[in-house]
């Protein structure tokens, strides 16, 4: 019976830790795809930075670090949540940072000429990760859901919420490696790239928000999904992932110009 327990308690606290973001197969491929588009000048700069090695290999660095208390205060950095009926600002933002403020200050440090080597290492890994989660329609949802954590669903015979559905569930289903999915995103014309990665940081979120609100309305609570729901939802997440590793890529660009 203790051994049933304790069983019982790692398979609930595994479930729990993994409702965090897209999982490290969906930052990897977000990682992957924006290694296609850097600058010649932005990739020299990123390769000295991390010695060698990749975007997706340090897009899962900012959930690595969770479990390390002395990184605590950079949790809230991986969301942002305020009423759908209003926009950034209307509020005033969270005094514990928020989704917007960890990327912004990713940026700002890693263009300071007075950062540290060490700073700008740990302020790319941070974001290469958090435009991955702006990118996860719930990492922008309503806060008093969690962001889709507290709605339940059952994912074809298991137990899930919404928001791990959209993290990992379709994801893993779908059961290509990040470097498969990341090989065949959508072939885009140079316009289409240019087109994706204009507006702000802001005006990211706000277009995310506005999936945010069909994703809720795609299931509700204790609902059994998979085939139709994969069917229908799967494309959506290929396409999000793309989206941020082309905006990703533009952001690098930018810090890292010539």
């Amino acid at each position: 019976m203790r051994i049933l327990i304790s069983l019982c308690l790692s398979c609930i606290v595994y479930s729990v830790g993994m409702a965090n973001d897209w999982g490290k197969t969906g930052h990897r491929v977000t990682g992957e795809i924006a290694e296609n588009y850097l600058t010649p000048e932005a990739k020299k700069q990123i390769d000295s930075l991390l010695n060698g090695q990749g975007l997706a290999f340090v897009s899962v660095y900012g959930d690595d670090i969770k479990s390390d208390d002395r990184y605590k205060k950079y949790g809230p950095w991986h969301y942002v949540n305020y009423p759908f009926d209003k926009k950034y600002g209307d509020e005033k933002p969270s005094k514990h940072g928020d989704l917007i403020q960890g990327i912004t200050t990713c940026v700002q440090v890693l263009k300071s000429t007075k950062a540290t080597h060490e700073e700008k290492v740990f302020y790319l890994k941070m974001l290469v990760h958090l435009v991955g989660d702006l990118h996860q329609p719930l990492h922008v949802g309503r806060g008093e859901d969690k962001g889709g954590n507290d709605i339940q669903v059952r994912w074809f015979r298991e137990g899930s919420n919404l928001h791990r559905v959209w993290d990992s569930d379709m994801i893993d289903y779908y059961g290509m490696s990040y470097t498969e999915l990341a090989a065949n995103a959508d072939r885009l014309a140079p316009i289409a790239v240019k087109t994706l990665q204009e507006g702000t940081i802001i005006d990211w979120v706000e277009e995310t928000r506005a999936l945010a609100k069909k994703v809720y309305a795609s299931a509700e609570i204790g609902q059994k999904i998979g085939y139709s729901y994969m069917y229908q939802q799967f494309p959506i997440v290929r396409k999000q992932l793309q989206k941020g590793g082309i905006r990703l890529a533009k952001l690098l660009n930018d810090i890292f110009a010539a």
